[in-house]
């Protein structure tokens, strides 16, 4: 699943491509994708334009010049592409925003979503979720705070949305090894100075996946050099019995609350 840095690498990959260019058209394939009609759906679009391009957490926000906002969460298997028809990969697209040759289609969305809103209706959807781990106002000791009272593991914490937005499987298991912290660890347990390794490593490695244009396989557009990069770099997941970086010992895979969890049991404690 899309997690925040590969939110942020659509965001501005597609804000040079589609902000204020001209909406001509839109199709419908899997009308269970909208919350709107799609009659309505594709009127509204048509000759409108995406004014700006924001990220909350997993989810990226279209806002229209007529005042509306597409809210997309991409969910488990949700990809995009952008591009001419001869060059869309053979995948079923559920929805295709049309800008005159070029085509955004939004492919894999058996789970996700592409809702139109009313932006005060958009923002009550957005209201329930944690703050954002990168934003200027989110410092070490709001994120102490934050930790105060709660008595789950860390990984199940790092990727609980209504603690932190934006953090999932990948990036929890990358945080935790960059702090040298198991994921299993209780949150009574962790000390304040790995309360401070694990707010540095937050930032570090997601600041770093959005500069590599995060871990999601299919590129966006032909030539895409970006997306994807951050793959190749991912120290523990999806890195099952490989050596750790740090020691050498193989890395483990188990689960915690039926989530995939990558860690080394040797130089993680």
């Amino acid at each position: 699943m899309p997690e925040l840095p590969e939110m942020e690498t659509y965001r501005q990959q597609l804000t040079r491509l589609i902000q204020n260019f001209p909406i001509t058209g839109a199709d419908v394939e899997r009308p269970k994708s909208l919350n709107v009609d799609p009659e309505l759906f594709i009127q509204k679009l048509t000759g409108n334009r995406i004014v700006r391009i924001e990220r909350r957490a997993k989810h990226l926000l279209f806002l229209l010049g007529s005042g509306e906002v597409l809210l997309l969460h991409l969910m488990l298997g949700g990809w995009m592409f952008y591009g001419t028809e001869e060059e869309k990969p053979d995948r079923t697209s559920q929805v295709v925003i049309h800008f005159g040759s070029q085509h955004l289609y939004f492919i894999g969305l058996r789970l996700g979503y592409l809702h139109m809103h009313a932006i005060p209706e958009a923002e009550k959807v957005l209201s329930k979720l944690g703050p954002e781990p990168l934003e200027p106002s989110f410092t070490f000791a709001r994120f102490q705070s934050l930790l105060k009272g709660k008595n789950g593991n860390l990984k199940m914490t790092l990727v609980d949305q209504s603690f932190l937005s934006g953090i999932g499987n990948c990036y929890s298991d990358e945080i935790c090894f960059m702090a040298s912290i198991l994921p299993l660890r209780k949150l009574p347990s962790l000390t304040s100075e790995e309360h401070s390794r694990l707010f540095q490593a937050m930032r570090t490695v997601l600041l770093e996946a959005i500069q590599y244009g995060g871990y999601i396989d299919e590129p966006l557009f032909v030539g895409d050099r970006l997306t994807g990069q951050f793959d190749a770099k991912c120290r523990v997941y999806d890195r099952e019995g490989e050596p750790c970086l740090r020691c050498g010992h193989p890395l483990v895979k188990t689960e915690v609350s039926s989530r995939k969890c990558f860690y080394c049991a040797n130089c993680q404690s």
